[in-house]
């Protein structure tokens, strides 16, 4: 297969599997809690997971013995926090909301860096970053929502609101991959899972004998096996096997330009469906696309001139400038 077809497929299969965990996930959480479904959803995908880092892992299990904190945390913040929080607030609006804002995380990823890491990202992708939230606003009814529909739309913008806090969730997990670079993607992705996914399942127990949560249903765990297996394989472990196989292919600068594959998705489906999409729900994502492509492109227009001026300071000191250059291509 063509070199580039191949990750572009990748990309293309990644980030419509991931518009279809808004749909396919939506309809569960009527039976469901949001805890449970989580916990449900990484048990199935760990156990997948286990057997294919056991394969093609290199020392697995002693790394994870070796950095067992470290996933953990990382693992609750990425599978836990991302998971209940995403899906708490999809329970309270719309899978084409979920999916533009899961679409604004490369922005959110630069404001992280700049207030943890002093890494001031550029004009232009500070300017990427507030059409992305026009976007976001305009697709959660936040601007100019009608008299009539007030009460829905206070509790969809509540429930994007949430959302929008649960990706920090990911943009935390995927930031702490840097902090274990001999951990390769599947490891990573893996070891997260297995490290995680034990606090997952004591704490809904917990929260259930206390009370706090809904006990599911032995008779909805059944009806609901299907759909979460699907959940589990295509959206959680495959889709992100395949799109981590395009980003090193292409780079992230190109895999940022196909999570508009996400919410487009959707939206597509939507209407197939025969559930025509609201002209704010097209505009709003038609913006988020639109500062997501201009962000790629600045990145792009940006390496080589950094790439340059790395070679330059190199020349003239004898040794390279360091990564500080490379940090302000958008990730």
């Amino acid at each position: 297969m063509n070199s580039v077809l191949a990750p572009v497929l990748a990309l293309l299969f990644a980030t419509s599997a991931w518009g279809s965990l808004f749909l396919v996930g939506k309809p569960l959480l009527a039976s469901v809690d949001p805890v449970w479904f989580t916990t449900f959803r990484y048990a199935l995908a760990t156990a997948l997971l286990a057997a294919l880092v056991q394969l093609f892992g290199h020392s697995p299990w002693r790394k994870l013995r070796e950095d067992a904190l470290r996933l953990t945390l990382l693992g609750l913040a990425g599978y836990g926090c991302f998971s209940v929080l995403v899906f708490w607030g999809l329970a309270r609006s719309l899978p084409s909301h979920g999916s533009v804002i899961m679409a604004t995380m490369p922005f959110t990823t630069l404001l992280l860096r700049w207030a943890l890491d002093a890494q001031r990202p550029s004009a232009a992708s500070l300017a990427g970053a507030g059409v992305a939230l026009v976007g976001v606003a305009t697709v959660a009814h936040v601007l100019g929502a009608p008299a009539a529909t007030q009460q829905t739309g206070a509790t969809m913008l509540l429930g994007d609101l949430v959302t929008l806090a649960g990706t920090l969730g990911w943009v935390l997990y995927t930031r702490g991959a840097a902090s274990l670079p001999h951990h390769s993607p599947l490891e990573y992705t893996a070891l997260t899972a297995v490290a995680a996914t034990p606090w997952l399942v004591l704490g809904a127990t917990v929260a259930t004998l206390l009370g706090a949560l809904p006990a599911p249903r032995g008779a909805d765990a059944v009806m609901l096996l299907p759909p979460l297996l699907y959940i589990a394989v295509v959206p959680t472990v495959l889709a992100a096997l395949a799109f981590n196989f395009g980003v090193r292919r292409l780079g992230p600068a190109v895999g940022t330009l196909f999570l508009n594959v996400v919410p487009v998705s959707v939206l597509v489906v939507h209407a197939l469906q025969g559930q025509m999409p609201e002209v704010g729900e097209l505009a709003g994502a038609a913006l988020v696309g639109a500062a997501l492509g201009f962000n790629a492109w600045a990145g792009r227009r940006a390496a080589p001139a950094a790439a340059g001026a790395s070679g330059q300071r190199q020349g003239a000191g004898g040794h390279r400038a360091g990564p500080a250059s490379a940090a302000q291509c958008p990730h």
